[in-house]
């Protein structure tokens, strides 16, 4: 779909001394300092339990921080919800199960209150691989469907930032690469900010244009690795030498950072 003048402007994401810390004094997200420049690709990639998804959703405005600040173009996260500047795409998809495939991904359009456009509707549920299931509830899909039908729930409103949680977790791996390659496409077209969690190093490598490695909760930014690789993020260079070597400082980041915390070790 060709980029639309109606879409949400990229904005920056700016995080200033975001912290979090819920009940019972668990330290989740440490003061965190960070941009992310507008019209990027960024991946948030950690260890499981690590605070990546408390992240997203702070800047989401879904969970109020407990310290600092995120601003989305200079307006709290608030702000760019009611005016759906933003969209988010969670692990589990919540569909409504009384709503077919197209039903959900129309009332994403309603919500934003914008007008219904059946062409981008459908357009959206061919690249996520439903065709056919545009009149299907959720209980008739597999897991790895719904997720797909959420994926494009989320990027109907044509939103300026886009938020995605582990968003090709539950689908399997042909349609996962194939997700890969055609999704970025369209955030890429419309110069989407969109931040991307995963624990997939070569995912985040071949989808991002910069990836943030965290440590084991709390999460605090372990390494700033920028991501220039040339042409189109096609699935063969997974292969290529300069892929292997990013995939690899990647992972000795994620190491570093693990390491770092674990106790060290009682003296006798």
């Amino acid at each position: 779909m060709p980029p639309d003048a109606s879409a949400s402007a990229p904005p920056d994401v700016v995080c200033s001394g975001l912290a979090k810390t819920f009940a019972g004094g668990i330290e989740v997200v440490r003061p965190l300092d960070v941009n992310l420049s507008a019209g990027r690709t960024t991946a948030l990639l950690g260890p499981s339990g690590c605070g990546k998804s408390t992240l997203l959703r702070l800047i989401a405005g879904l969970e109020t921080p407990s310290a600092g600040e995120v601003t989305i173009g200079g307006a709290p996260p608030s702000e760019t919800l009611r005016d759906a500047g933003l969209s988010v795409a969670f692990q589990d998809p919540s569909l409504l199960p009384w709503r077919t495939v197209r039903g959900n991904i129309e009332l994403a359009l309603k919500l934003a209150r914008k007008p219904a456009d059946r062409g981008a509707v459908d357009r959206l549920i061919g690249l996520v691989g439903l065709d056919g299931f545009a009149e299907t509830r959720p209980a008739a899909l597999s897991g790895g469907m719904r997720q797909r039908a959420a994926i494009a729930r989320s990027m109907v409103t044509e939103p300026g930032l886009l938020l995605l949680d582990e968003p090709f977790g539950s689908v399997d791996e042909l349609t996962r690469r194939q997700l890969a390659q055609d999704l970025p496409r369209i955030w890429e077209a419309r110069e989407t900010t969109t931040l991307l969690v995963t624990h997939s190093v070569s995912e985040a490598v071949l989808l991002s244009t910069r990836i943030l490695v965290f440590s084991p909760r709390p999460a605090e930014i372990v390494e700033d690795i920028a991501v220039d690789l040339p042409g189109r993020r096609e699935p063969g260079l997974l292969h290529a030498p300069e892929f292997l070597e990013l995939a690899d400082a990647v992972s000795a980041a994620l190491s570093k950072g693990t390491a770092a915390r674990q106790p060290s070790p009682t003296v006798q």
